[in-house]
């Protein structure tokens, strides 16, 4: 015989969520990136670090919520998957005001970087320093010599940035966050689409509420 449906479902554990580890990671990312690159009394200092809080405090309070409301639930972490898009684009800007690159997802560092798959801050700031070492030319050339990039900048060069700076640290911390940020997207992008499969096929607490009471009256007969 099936055990009974329980009213208030089993929740929480956000912290198991892939999604949330790589949204937490972007966020200590942010922090570090935005206390070195970006002028602390800058809006755009605060404006990043608060979308990628955003992104890690909604996935988690969509998490808690859905004890009672799959609806909240699936806003809430809605809310998480567009901070995370308006990071995305603070990152990308900051690329293109520079002069930087945005190296292309087949590009052999961004491909050292998704190979080590990173979990801390301090993993990520070690591929910085490692990929930094490996430059040996203003060019930007590893001594493999198979690095070259065949675009060298996204734009024209500003405010004292040269080309010549595409594999600096700014830019590779700033590409490892575009990176994190698109595996955080996507698989946001798969959490909302199967909490909304979910709460289309069966409803949200309320229509729960209806099957519980249903259910145990029925035993009661």
């Amino acid at each position: 015989m099936n055990d009974p449906e329980p009213l208030i479902p089993k929740h929480g554990g956000y912290r198991r969520l892939k999604s949330f580890q790589v949204s937490q990671l972007v966020y200590d990312v942010t922090v570090r990136f935005c206390n070195q690159y970006i002028e602390k009394r800058s809006r755009t200092h605060d404006q990043m670090v608060q979308a990628a809080r955003s992104g890690v405090q909604n996935i988690a309070e969509g998490s808690e919520a859905s004890a009672t409301s799959k609806k909240t639930e699936l806003k809430l972490t809605q809310v998480a998957r567009s901070s995370l898009e308006e990071l995305r684009l603070d990152y990308e800007d900051f690329l293109r005001h520079r002069g930087l690159a945005m190296l292309d997802a087949q590009h052999p560092a961004l491909m050292r970087f998704r190979a080590l798959q990173p979990k801390t801050l301090h993993e990520v700031q070690a591929w910085v320093a490692e990929e930094r070492r490996m430059v040996t030319d203003e060019k930007g050339l590893s001594r493999t010599h198979t690095d070259r990039l065949e675009t060298v900048c996204s734009s024209v060069p500003v405010s004292g940035y040269q080309c010549s700076s595409i594999l600096s640290s700014a830019c590779l911390a700033a590409n490892a966050a575009l990176s994190l940020l698109n595996l955080a997207c996507y698989l946001l992008d798969r959490q909302v689409a199967k909490l909304a499969a979910d709460f289309e096929n069966e409803g949200g607490f309320t229509e729960r509420l209806y099957r519980v009471r249903t259910g145990r009256r029925n035993q009661q007969r």
